[in-house]
């Protein structure tokens, strides 16, 4: 990586030319590796404000890079290394605990519900950023997110070559004979009829006041819905509420939450789209304290699909418990 930056400009502007195996990554990911300590809302401060130039011209911070193209990065004071303040210890372990999985280009966590993705919006640290202090010289990149109040299965790649083949698979139509079969499991308030039900319906992500995300259907004539398919599959009904395996064919934003509010049986525990009164009950009766939505399977092939993967997050103790206390 070349830093073309002149000797006289120390604490200025540098320009970063961009190496060939960053090719088609983010610009914001590309400036968090860049300024390592950064907060994210720092970096889109610095692109929306048009300091961040790429080849002389302003960009989004979702502009996909090329090798060779020149970055002006602004001079930006961060920490000290030694006034950088660290995960807590506690913390640590549990992510480190969590590792379900790890090869040489990949690693796997059974990502507890209440923990971010990432950091950013009020929140010091998530998944990447404790993973990153555990593994301070690894480089580590999230392949894809989950919600917060999601457990289950979040992907990190250790090698730059295994997130560009993994981002083109999550490009690729998934479902049944697709690129990556994603498999969940929930917990849908009232009585969802037997078999398969498919939900086809667009999404799109609103603001509310304050800038919280707020995702809805929309019909399907709208352009500004994306197109989005998820499949509820009934197991068990379990005190009158229904046992569910879920496959998704997109990776909307909330989107098997809000498919599910869709039907009338939301996510149990879903403080954003569910049922309060129904939340009220199963947490008085059966201690669900949380969104009962898990990320259980990833399958997918690697290396022109000669290197095939099937991980698993096995369901987290305080959501078996909540199966146990519901009867059949």
């Amino acid at each position: 990586m070349t830093d073309s930056a002149s000797p006289g400009a120390r604490g200025g502007a540098r320009t970063v030319r961009v190496p060939d195996d960053r090719d088609g990554q983010r610009l914001d990911n590309f400036l968090l590796g860049q300024l390592k300590g950064a907060p994210r809302s720092l970096v889109y401060k610095l692109v929306r404000s048009g300091q961040v130039r790429v080849n002389g011209g302003r960009a989004k911070a979702e502009r996909k890079l090329a090798g060779g193209d020149e970055v002006r990065i602004p001079p930006v004071r961060l920490s000290e290394p030694g006034d950088t303040v660290a995960p807590p210890k506690g913390f640590l372990d549990a992510m480190e605990a969590s590792i379900v999985f790890e090869d040489v280009r990949l690693l796997a966590l059974n990502k507890p519900s209440g923990v971010a993705s990432h950091g950013g919006s009020g929140i010091s640290f998530g998944a990447i950023e404790t993973l990153r202090a555990l593994r301070p010289n690894q480089s580590l990149e999230l392949v894809h997110r989950l919600d917060r109040d999601t457990s289950g299965l979040l992907l990190v790649a250790k090698k730059r070559s295994a997130l560009t083949e993994l981002q083109a698979l999550m490009r690729e139509e998934s479902g049944t004979g697709g690129a990556i079969r994603k498999r969940y499991l929930a917990l849908l308030t009232g009585r969802m009829p037997d078999g398969v039900m498919s939900v086809d319906a667009p999404l799109h992500i609103g603001l509310r006041q304050g800038g919280e995300r707020h995702v809805q259907v929309v019909d399907p004539s709208s352009p500004a819905g994306k197109a989005s398919l998820s499949h509820f599959k009934l197991l068990e009904r379990r005190g009158g509420q229904s046992w569910c395996e879920v496959r998704i064919e997109t990776g909307r934003t909330h989107q098997i939450r809000v498919h599910a509010q869709h039907v009338g049986h939301p996510v149990a525990g879903d403080a954003k789209y569910g049922d309060a009164e129904a939340n009220r009950r199963l947490r008085e009766q059966v201690g669900l304290k949380r969104l009962f939505l898990h990320a259980s399977t990833l399958e997918f092939a690697l290396d022109d699909g000669h290197t095939p993967y099937l991980l698993n997050a096995p369901l987290v103790p305080e959501l078996v418990d909540v199966l146990d206390r519901l009867q059949g």
